[in-house]
């Protein structure tokens, strides 16, 4: 045990270490401090318990070399109150692992207004530290995630955790991917190890093993493997690969009279059984499974014996060493079976989103039956104590999960809406502080206080931001889409205004009618509706001047067009029906309606030069048209670009006159078009994911460059040197990208929107 004034004492000399270094820390932050301050100071300051801005100095965070911040914030409660930069950077440090010191520096700044301006509630003047960032904050309504465990560049499809030995090295969590690679986190969220490889096909299913680092894998691939999760490495191939099948489940069960064995079950119906030590086959009376993929549990009977639950597309079997039966049928295909804590209980959820409870010696009693969400399917189930409470989770296909009473299965407190896309595996760390873990097809792991204040405290409706567009001629003036609400917002005065209310809103634009500014609204029920944004007295929301009907399926994207004189005022809608539309706004009339996209058109953008308007398109299906759009004719080629769906254009002029057109891809790619011959001109991979979003910049140098947005951040291009000049890291998923010239200040802004949140930045052109 160790010495009171001992550890007192070591406390101290950390704690003058940790002042002594910050004294050393250059207060401009694109000065490189010491090796060893970049390495150490944190630790130092965390042994000292003054783990805070004082002691770890902002402009030492951009050179940050331990990437331990998160840990060392996570391990104690030292600096809590007095840290605002170190949890800002903590919120990045997952991102961050191979950005330059530059973007950091950016991505830093932003983190922290936008923490603050979200605490406060008020806008925070630029720090003094940071005066010469390239970009500086101008307006955020979001704090940016905070509970990312992990960040991969493929998508994680199975959680498991094991307890290290003697419970010193864990919990520990463990992740497959649908790259086959095992990643190890520990409690803090940070890595163990680099990823590891164990499966050429996606890893299916994860189930820990009895002694507490050993890891079951199945895999796509049709193979069962065994790895040390504390070691990072494969210990056994307990099944070789079985051609043409893929691991549906993996199980423990105990026969009656036998040890436990780990059963494996292939999509083709095989059932292989294992011993869960020496991992042979082991010989034991086993169903007859049929094909069909079958998920496999092993639930206690009420006599104490197991039975072992097996499903056949919306059947639950059961049997019992001798004999199978059918225990209860579903609405739809059972997508996850999962054993209660009561014997003979076990709950069940189907594709069409049903949960509900079953007891094997009551099969033709019908139990409780729950929905998770209104039309999303149950991906998977995981039984858990909150608080002293046994209780259900479910994970849906909309990102969410919900928390039930067992056995009765009402809900407690609300969904959790962290994920912005399908929830892909649930896990639970279980000590001081348990926690919930989820993974995501949107390629993150988040880590969630497992209390009951956590659901209760959770958004009453998940308000995901569905469209939203800067004003170009008032670039202080935002419109957004909320659930089913329009507002525009004056980021000056912070004055919010609803103008439409009731609908859910598709695409945004500021188009001009008759001189006067609208705002623009693709609409659910497939309208465009044209907003006249100015107050009027006693109407909170107003009603639409104009309405465009034309198109079979909601507009996508929207974007104003410079009419053939000036007296006429156009619109560009591209829509998920697969037609780009050009409407006259001043008699709501269909000018034209061209569908040369085979699928959806999923983006639109204009550039004004001497010789008219160039209008481009892109699609799903991965091509990019040029416009004419004085004589409403496609202008040049078809672009066949490649990169699966082109999810955003931009358009901008390059040198000897030519005109650029950017494409953002499906494949993380962002491609360069000559406009005039469509031949390609250049190609950035940013290695960040799927590409979402690109807008375009012209510097008063002649030089133009484009912002595309990945999964984790927006990267700033300069395609003349083909260099990237600067990644902003968001931490999240952007969807949307765009900038409008700043005339009082000589600058540009740039509006990021992401599903919960919007960010406006000041694009300084002399210092890009």
């Amino acid at each position: 045990m160790s010495d009171p004034l001992e550890t007192g004492r070591h406390t101290e000399i950390h704690r003058r270490i940790a002042a002594a270094l910050a004294e050393l820390v250059p207060d401009d932050p694109s000065l490189p401090p010491h090796p060893y301050l970049r390495r150490h100071l944190a630790e130092h300051a965390a042994r000292g318990r003054v783990l805070d801005d004082t002691h770890v100095p902002p402009a030492l965070l951009p050179w940050e070399s331990s990437l331990a911040v998160r840990r060392l914030l996570a391990a104690g409660d030292a600096g809590s109150a007095g840290s605002p930069w170190l949890r800002a950077w903590a919120r990045l440090e997952p991102f961050s692992r191979n950005v330059d010191p530059r973007s950091r520096a950016t991505s830093l700044q932003l983190a922290h207004y936008a923490a603050e301006a979200s605490a406060r509630d008020s806008q925070l003047p630029a720090p003094e530290a940071f005066a010469q960032a390239p970009v500086t904050p101008v307006w955020s309504e979001g704090r940016g995630p905070d509970n990312v465990w992990l960040v991969t560049r493929s998508r994680p499809t199975a959680l498991t955790t094991v307890e290290g030995a003697g419970g010193t090295r864990g919990p520990w969590v463990v992740a497959g991917d649908d790259q086959g690679q095992l990643h190890t986190l520990r409690r803090d969220g940070s890595t163990a190890y680099a990823p590891l490889r164990v499966h050429s096909g996606a890893i299916t299913h994860l189930l820990a093993l009895p002694g507490g680092r050993l890891v079951a894998t199945g895999s796509t691939d049709g193979s069962v493997a065994v790895v040390d999760a504390l070691l990072g490495r494969v210990v056994f191939e307990a099944v070789p690969r079985r051609p043409r099948t893929w691991v549906s489940s993996l199980a423990l069960y105990q026969p009656a009279g036998h040890t436990p064995v780990l059963l494996a079950a292939f999509s083709d119906g095989h059932l292989a059984a294992l011993h869960p030590a020496v991992f042979r086959p082991v010989d034991v009376a086993l169903p007859q499974l049929w094909g069909d993929a079958p998920l496999l549990c092993a639930v206690a009977s009420p006599g104490g014996d197991q039975l072992l639950l097996f499903t056949r597309n919306n059947e639950v079997h059961g049997f019992d060493g001798h004999t199978t039966l059918e225990f209860s049928r579903h609405s739809a295909r059972v997508r996850a079976l999962v054993a209660l804590p009561a014997p003979g209980q076990y709950a069940v959820a189907d594709e069409q989103g049903h949960v509900s409870v079953h007891h094997v010696d009551r099969p033709d009693e019908p139990g409780p039956r729950v929905r998770h969400g209104r039309s999303t399917s149950v991906t998977t189930l995981m039984v858990a104590e909150v608080d002293g409470y046994p209780s259900l989770l479910s994970a849906g296909g909309d990102g969410s999960v919900c928390r039930w009473s067992l056995p009765e299965l009402a809900a407690v407190g609300r969904p959790l809406s962290g994920h912005t896309e399908s929830v892909t595996a649930l896990s639970k760390v279980v000590s001081n502080e348990p926690r919930l873990v989820t993974a995501g097809a949107d390629c993150t792991v988040r880590s969630w206080p497992l209390t009951t204040q956590t659901f209760r405290d959770a958004p009453l409706v998940w308000d995901r931001i569905t469209a939203s567009a800067p004003c170009p001629s008032v670039p202080h003036v935002l419109a957004s889409a909320r659930a089913q609400g329009i507002f525009v917002l004056d980021i000056r005065t912070t004055e919010r205004r609803t103008v439409l209310t009731g609908h859910t809103a598709t695409a945004l634009a500021w188009p001009r009618v008759n001189g006067k500014l609208h705002l623009a609204a693709g609409l659910e029920d497939n309208r465009i509706v044209l907003i006249d944004p100015r107050p009027q007295a006693g109407k909170p929301s107003l009603r639409p001047a104009h309405e465009l009907a034309g198109h079979y399926l909601p507009a996508l994207a929207l974007v104003p067009l410079p009419g053939t004189d000036t007296n006429t005022d156009l619109l560009a809608s591209g829509s998920a029906d697969g037609r780009m539309c050009v409407w006259d706004l001043r008699t709501s009339e269909l000018l034209a309606a061209f569908p040369d996209h085979r699928f959806s058109v999923r983006c639109l953008a204009t550039h004004r030069g001497r010789d008219g308007a160039l209008l481009a398109s892109g699609g799903s299906d991965g091509n990019v048209r040029l416009w004419d759009t004085r004589r409403l004719a496609q202008q040049g080629p078809t672009i066949t670009c490649g990169q699966y769906l082109v999810n955003d254009v931009a358009i901008a002029p390059g040198s000897d006159q030519e005109l650029l057109v950017a494409s953002a891809g499906q494949d993380g790619t962002l491609k360069v078009w000559n406009a005039g011959s469509g031949e390609q001109t250049g190609q950035f991979s940013p290695g960040d994911g799927e590409l979402s979003a690109v807008t375009s910049l012209a510097l008063p140098s002649s030089r133009s460059l484009f912002a595309a947005a990945g999964k984790t951040g927006i990267h700033l291009w300069d395609p003349s040197a083909n260099r990237r000049l600067l990644q902003i890291v968001t931490g999240e998923s952007v969807t949307s990208l765009e900038t409008v010239p700043d005339p009082e200040s000589g600058s540009s802004l740039l509006s990021a929107t992401g599903e919960t949140s919007t960010m406006l930045f000041r694009l300084h052109h002399d210092r890009i």
